[in-house]
């Protein structure tokens, strides 16, 4: 691979038809190591459906039964019984929300843990041609952007799911004839939901797109470097206005995300409250004709059931919005996922016993486009070991990338380069970093101790180690000088 990661990357983010593409098992395969505690946590969202639709039973059966006997006894049992059904509905619902955050957070660490160890593996080439806002933008915004459908949603979607299951069989079982409202109507009303998905899709996409824009442009201007140019050339307002262009366009795309079928889910919700309204006319027409089949406690039992449904039928057509939505934030994620590793460790890598430290380039030439001019060309360099070498040249003569190669940040097109008789293609990472010490012309310091950064490379190192590598550096009196 040379520029095709990253050109890969950003092909792909251009691409608002990528997302239609994931397959749905591939999401669901996320949830893969957690199967059982999935299935406990259907168990528990069957249990709460079926809690919540004894009420509406024993409420008629207060109507038909037990006021015409005026018992007080059996009002007493079947109030009582809606009461332990209500409470048992919520405990259940507890327990269904702790437990798919559970499952929800365990699979967000995978992901972000994932996303973010493909990333180490990837080249220094990819990340030459890769913006760093991007790459923030992939792991926080995406990645932060499914967390909310992993947690919460997948929770909410199998409890409605059941919610809306058990509703509509308990209606059938009630009253045939009246529960075939619920099978025409609901299924009408999520396929309408449905439809808004692509539409959805693509300004998800688009609104992703932009945030990463913004995070490269505040990642490059606001960097020390990116400050010190723009100060120097005087051009503070023209990134002001730039990060303006770019911050209106991001609110026009959430002003869109916002209002896409706002006025569809609006008249589908407003349509299933008017279902309790066709259940008291057919009942009314049917009593006033003298006809008996539906009692009184069927229509206010039948209708307290159906009341049940508006909210599960109402939440999964947001549901289906939500996960549409995601789909496009899960195509991104696994993008980054699928970047093929260009230097990769071979099978079987060995170790260097002893690192003497002869380098050796045999025949070794570079180009860091395929498609581009050799920096490096036929390059043949010796350096034993405990020698000092001193490579001079003009600026982007390839002095830098013959430390690149011998440190393996990158693999020569052409030629070995070896340490101590090694090709470093067959030598370990974890060997080529302890034999090969690479310093950079910039410096770069992690907001922490210089403790820490200078444990860095050494974690086990002791303070006595630290002071000796600090007088060798000749740094050790300015350390001791700092506050």
């Amino acid at each position: 691979m040379t520029a095709a990661a990253a050109a890969q990357l950003r092909d792909a983010d251009a691409d608002a038809d990528v997302a239609d593409a994931v397959p749905l098992r591939r999401i669901a395969a996320l949830f893969a190591p957690y199967r059982w505690a999935v299935f406990a946590l259907l168990a528990l969202a069957a249990a709460q459906a079926l809690a919540n639709v004894a009420s509406p039973f024993l409420l008629r059966e207060i109507i038909d039964r037990a006021l015409p006997e005026r018992s007080a006894a059996l009002v007493s049992w079947f109030a009582g019984g809606m009461l332990v059904a209500a409470m048992a509905a919520a405990g259940l619902g507890v327990a269904t929300t702790w437990l798919s955050n559970l499952i929800g957070q365990r699979v967000m660490h995978d992901l972000r843990v994932g996303v973010y160890a493909h990333l180490q593996r990837m080249s220094l080439r990819f990340f030459t041609r890769t913006r760093a806002g991007e790459l923030l933008s992939r792991i926080g915004n995406d990645v932060g952007g499914v967390d909310n459908v992993v947690t919460n949603t997948a929770s909410s979607t199998i409890q409605n799911v059941f919610a809306a299951l058990a509703v509509a069989i308990a209606a059938l079982i009630m009253d045939f004839r009246l529960g075939c409202i619920c099978l025409v109507v609901v299924p009408l009303f999520l396929l309408f939901s449905m439809r808004l998905g692509r539409r959805r899709r693509a300004i998800a996409r688009g609104r992703q797109r932009r945030l990463a824009g913004l995070a490269g442009l505040l990642e490059e201007s606001l960097s020390v470097a990116g400050v010190l140019l723009t100060k120097t050339l005087g051009r503070q307002q023209a990134l002001t206005d730039r990060f303006a262009a770019e911050s209106r366009e991001l609110s026009d795309t959430e002003m869109a995300a916002a209002m896409s079928g706002k006025w569809l889910l609006s008249t589908r919700r407003a349509s299933l409250t008017m279902i309790p309204a066709i259940v008291y006319w057919i009942a009314g027409v049917a009593l006033a004709n003298g006809a008996a089949t539906i009692t009184i406690g069927t229509a206010v039992a039948f209708t307290s059931m159906l009341n049940r449904l508006v909210a599960p039928a109402t939440a999964l057509q947001s549901i289906g919005v939500q996960v549409s939505t995601s789909v496009a934030l899960f195509g991104r994620i696994f993008e980054v996922l699928d970047l093929p590793v260009d230097v990769v460790e071979a099978p079987g890598a060995r170790t260097l016993a002893e690192v003497r430290g002869d380098v050796c380039l045999q025949g070794v030439s570079f180009r860091y486009d395929d498609a581009g001019e050799w920096t490096l060309r036929d390059i043949e360099l010796e350096v034993p070991a405990g020698r000092t070498t001193a490579i001079v040249g003009e600026t982007g003569s390839g002095k830098t990338t013959l430390g690149y190669l011998v440190a393996r940040l990158y693999d020569a097109n052409q030629g070995v380069v070896s340490i101590d008789g090694v090709d470093v293609r067959a030598l370990s990472f974890g060997c080529v970093s302890d034999a090969v010490g690479l310093v950079a012309q910039d410096t770069y310091l992690f907001h922490d101790t210089i403790a820490a950064n200078l444990r860095f490379a050494a974690p086990d190192a002791t303070d006595a180690d630290l002071t000796e590598a600090a007088r060798a550096a000749h740094i050790h009196e300015l350390i001791s000088a700092l506050p």
